[in-house]
């Protein structure tokens, strides 16, 4: 899907243009209409057009009803509905189930902005003619829009443009804090509920609709020039055969596709991916093989979807879910230079916590330390002070189709930002035209030493899980995290616990079944650890005992409304696809429970989900035996 060029412009009563808005960056004043490549107004208006309508915002996605947007175009804010937090395609699927005809979305400083630095070129934060890109998809996992949960080669059968997946039916447009400030200077109705619906620009922040004053007679017209082409997208793929395990691939893999300079996302992880292709090059050039087979895949159309890497998948699939002992993903290693950030399964976690003790920080103040030491001091668990904090895998990357379709044991590594007093959203200049190779080497890591450290890990994590004679799995771990989860999502219920008893709400089954699960991961461990590991017999069975635990989690029928995503213990947030949920099923069954308009209904389907979640886990418990 790609995009030739946008305008926004206000009109006076006779259509005369007043202020051209463009998502263009300049440094400078915004462009007028007498600037070169500026095609003039013309009456003949394009298709996808939301022409001469009152300027209305809509606030608050959770609540879709909250504000009826009839032939209005809705002006979304990151500051309100967390588009600086979550995924803009949500924003404008809620503002197109309130009626919106057309969005213009903008990243408010207020979201953007750190306190006392420079704007880039001076400092790392986001200028106000900075546009930030994106798609606006609703794909769920489904891939390419038009085969969704097949690949799209050229024999496949295509959906129709107005059928496909996810595609926006109305006209969306990014543009700058400096235009969207003169749009919300002007803007009228009532004055916004309360503080927390303001954002960080000099405005009053009106809801609409309409303009104000003298302005009052004003209009905006969106032109969106998109042009929907169905094109070939390339993925890059190189193998290192196994020598003894040939059918068992480790997979390191990143996208190199970018909306503009891409100087971190994604240059900064598909640097990291050469990187390690070369040095186990250098090692397969000394003789060394590794156990198992190792694929580096350099993935396109990333920002598109996650294209390449899901369609490669979908190609895959038969041998993918047979023969694939973990993915590990290698898109940004920047987003921040605070601290190491960790997302992987429960499985990986106790081989993290060895490799990064393993690896020099690269932090001021921890000369001589370890990784895991700084990791450690700077971002402790919230459940063990003793252990650094790992998060859950969401989406937004590569590894989703592995990890949510799949169910190959996946994580990812990358530098972060202070979490505690970093309010900002990701890193200020995300996907704009400032996002460049001298904004890394000038403000986020002049020495490129995080980067080497993040570089080391990846690496180091697909030699182990490659050449380690028995996959570096821990079971237990995922048995704790499951007694977590399991207590979390009970707490959850207690603030309905009337309705949970008068709707014979219980979690005994879920209970039960994590309780077999950690006793069977015991049982495991404890073979595990007297087996005999010249008998390669036996270790091959522990292996893919191993190797197919995590396949034990996913349900073929999916989640309800994300088929694609069927792993019943992670899924991306229904509210935010970047950050992970546990137990989605019944997460998403339980929220906002209180209005749904048919409380029993929506009480069974909170019971059906307990039931599939206790079934999977029971499942999962009887993968870990010796026999039936």
């Amino acid at each position: 899907w790609c995009s030739k060029h946008w305008r926004v412009c206000m009109l006076s009563r006779l259509g005369h243009v007043h202020k051209l808005l463009c998502p263009w960056e300049f440094p400078g004043k915004n462009r007028d209409l007498t600037d070169p490549g500026i095609e003039p107004a013309s009456p003949a208006l394009p298709p996808l057009q939301a022409d001469s309508l009152s300027l209305k915002i809509e606030f608050k996605p959770k609540r879709t009803d909250c504000y009826q947007c009839d032939n209005k175009i809705v002006c979304k804010f990151p500051y309100v509905i967390k588009l600086a937090l979550s995924y803009m395609g949500k924003s404008v699927k809620n503002a197109m189930s309130a009626g919106a005809k057309g969005i213009i979305l903008y990243s408010d400083p207020a979201d953007y902005s750190a306190p006392g630095v420079q704007p880039y070129p001076k400092g790392w934060n986001l200028p106000g003619t900075a546009a930030q890109r994106g798609n606006v998809l609703n794909l769920n996992g489904a891939g390419d829009p038009l085969t969704p949960g097949y690949p799209a080669k050229e024999y496949a059968f295509r959906l129709d443009v107005e059928d496909g997946v996810g595609i926006p039916q109305i006209p969306v447009h990014p543009i700058g804090y400096n235009d969207a400030e003169i749009l919300l200077r002007y803007l009228g109705g009532i004055a916004s509920p309360d503080e927390s619906w303001k954002g960080g620009l000099n405005v009053s922040y009106n809801i609409g609709p309409g303009f104000i004053g003298h302005d009052s007679f004003r209009k905006v017209r969106m032109h969106v020039y998109n042009i929907n082409k169905i094109t070939r997208i390339y993925n890059v793929i190189g193998t290192i055969r196994g020598s003894v395990e040939p059918d068992r691939y480790v997979i390191l893999g990143g996208h190199r596709d970018s909306w503009v300079f891409g100087g971190i996302d994604p240059t900064s992880g598909a640097a990291t991916l050469q990187e390690v292709a070369q040095s186990f090059g250098k090692l397969l050039s000394s003789g060394w093989r590794p156990r198992r087979t190792i694929i580096f895949a350099s993935w396109d159309a990333e920002e598109f979807g996650l294209l390449g890497s899901t369609e490669w998948a979908e190609e895959n699939v038969k041998t993918l879910q047979e023969r694939s002992v973990a993915y590990i993903n290698s898109d940004s290693s920047i987003e921040g230079n605070y601290t190491l950030r960790v997302d992987c399964t429960p499985l990986l976690h106790q081989l993290v916590y060895k490799l990064t003790k393993e690896i020099s920080s690269p932090d001021d103040g921890f000369e001589g330390k370890s990784l895991y030491e700084s990791w450690l001091a700077k971002d402790p668990s919230s459940k063990s002070k003793t252990l650094p904090r790992i998060s859950k895998l969401g989406s937004g990357s590569d590894f989703e189709a592995y990890f949510q379709r799949l169910g190959i044991a996946s994580g990812r590594v990358r530098y972060t930002k202070n979490r505690k007093t970093d309010t900002y959203s990701s890193y200020p200049v995300y996907h704009t035209i400032y996002e460049t190779f001298e904004l890394v080497e000038k403000f986020y890591d002049p020495t490129f030493k995080k980067q080497l450290a993040v570089a080391q890990l990846r690496g180091a994590l697909v030699y182990e899980l490659a050449d380690s004679k028995v996959i570096p799995f821990n079971i237990q771990d995922y048995a704790k995290t499951l007694e977590n989860y399991a207590r979390s999502i009970y707490n959850l219920s207690r603030k309905h616990e009337q309705a949970c008893r008068h709707h014979g709400v219980s979690f005994e089954s879920l209970f039960s079944a994590v309780k077999n699960f950690s006793e069977a991961a015991s049982d495991f461990h404890r073979r595990l650890s007297q087996v005999d590991l010249n008998n390669p017999m036996a270790v091959r069975i522990l292996n893919d005992q191993l190797m197919f635990l995590e396949r034990a989690f996913i349900d073929p029928l999916g989640l309800p409304g994300r088929p694609f995503y069927r792993h019943i213990i992670f899924a991306p947030s229904s509210h935010n696809k970047y950050a992970g949920e546990s137990f989605p099923g019944i997460f998403d069954a339980m929220f906002d429970i209180e209005n749904k308009a048919d409380p029993r209904s929506a009480w069974k389907e909170v019971k059906k989900h307990i039931s599939i979640a206790a079934f999977t886990i029971q499942a999962a418990a009887g993968t870990l035996k010796e026999s039936l």
